[in-house]
């Protein structure tokens, strides 16, 4: 070894020469990198490939735990969008931050493509800001379980089903079939209508002839029929509640009765509720309520109507001629004269009027 050295450092490469110095100062730098930059470089490597494991490591646990754990398939795909999204932005922020740490362990100057990075990333920001907030709303969405795909909900102002959801927007539909696509930085405020249940109140309108008590048990017996139906029996969490007399407009009583069901579930029996609350008013001979009906106490106290006014005899009075108004006797019935001396009369009154 030492003679292939020394026959290295022969001829042009020898000591005091231009090249043997250019190979000593080779030297030196190289076991000055081996014993102070070298270190440096195996502890970032090795810091980044620990970080990486780690963040590999939690975001399989999270896709293991929403596989176990998860209520739908939906919720699964939810979960796995963000490990991944996590997954590949701490790759890119681990691999960034060790890429700028050799290039300063390896003596290059990095504040020119420090500014130079500084000027592009505030373009992209001020030009991607809305795209940016729409993604990070996205990610809270998901890894806060806001609502998930096939829910009901009210969304910046817009009523329907979720039918997808993305890490940039979110579409709903409402009832007539309307798509409206929300980006996820505009969803301030949720209204989930598919967590937990839903209740349910329904206004029955009577009218005041009926007696409240009967209607109030007549409501009740309606209303836990349809509770212990093989139909609906699943549907309720509890048992319906008439509250009673809730509101009276003139002649008509309202009466309200509230149903607990499972989330988004109510619709069903209240139709039903309401189909059994016509049939059962009409076997009662129950008049359904209107305000504008006039119901008259009397009429049930007594039981008889005042009698109705007797007009055979009622005759218009005739109007009697002013004498001080010739025109008045002109048309008196006592100037009527017959037809064939209607043109003699006339004159002579005429004449009379002028005198």
């Amino acid at each position: 070894m030492h003679s292939f050295l020394a026959a290295f450092r022969w001829g042009i490469f020898s000591e005091g020469r231009f090249l043997g110095k250019i190979l000593d100062e080779w030297i030196v730098d190289s076991q000055e990198f081996i014993r102070l930059k070298l270190p440096h470089l195996v502890v970032v490597v090795v810091i980044a490939i620990v970080l990486y494991r780690i963040l590999r490591l939690v975001t399989f646990h999270m896709t293991r735990v929403a596989e176990r754990h998860a209520a739908s398939p939906e919720r699964i795909n939810q979960v796995k969008t963000v490990a991944g999204v996590i997954s590949a932005t701490g790759i890119a922020v681990i691999g960034l931050i060790s890429g700028l740490q050799v290039l300063e362990i390896l003596g290059l100057n990095l504040a020119p493509f420090l500014a130079s990075a500084g000027v592009v990333g505030i373009a992209v920001g001020l030009a991607a800001q809305n795209i940016m907030r729409d993604m990070l709303n996205g990610v809270l969405i998901l890894i806060e379980d806001q609502f998930n795909v096939g829910d009901s909900v009210k969304l910046a102002g817009q009523s329907g089903t979720v039918e997808s959801m993305t890490l940039r927007k979110t579409s709903i539909r409402d009832g007539d079939g309307t798509l409206y696509m929300i980006p996820n930085s505009q969803i301030t405020t949720v209204a989930n209508q598919s967590v937990g249940y839903s209740v349910a109140t329904v206004n029955v309108s009577v009218d005041f002839s009926a007696d409240p008590d009967k209607v109030v048990a007549l409501l009740k017996s309606i209303a836990m029929e349809i509770r212990t139906s093989d139909q609906f029996r699943s549907v309720f969490i509890e048992d319906p509640q008439v509250l009673g007399v809730d509101a009276v407009h003139g002649s008509e009583i309202v009466f309200s009765v509230v149903f607990k069901t499972l989330a988004t579930r109510q619709y069903a029996p209240v139709r039903e509720f309401r189909r059994r609350v016509r049939l059962a008013l009409e076997q009662n001979n129950m008049l359904p309520g209107d305000p504008n009906r006039v119901f008259s106490f009397i009429s049930r106290i007594a039981g008889k109507s005042d009698p109705p006014a007797d007009t055979s005899q009622t005759v218009p009075a005739t109007p009697q001629p002013d004498p001080n108004n010739p025109l008045d006797s002109m048309t008196s019935p006592e100037s009527k004269t017959p037809p064939g001396s209607s043109n003699g009369n006339l004159e002579e009154k005429r004449s009379q009027a002028s005198q």
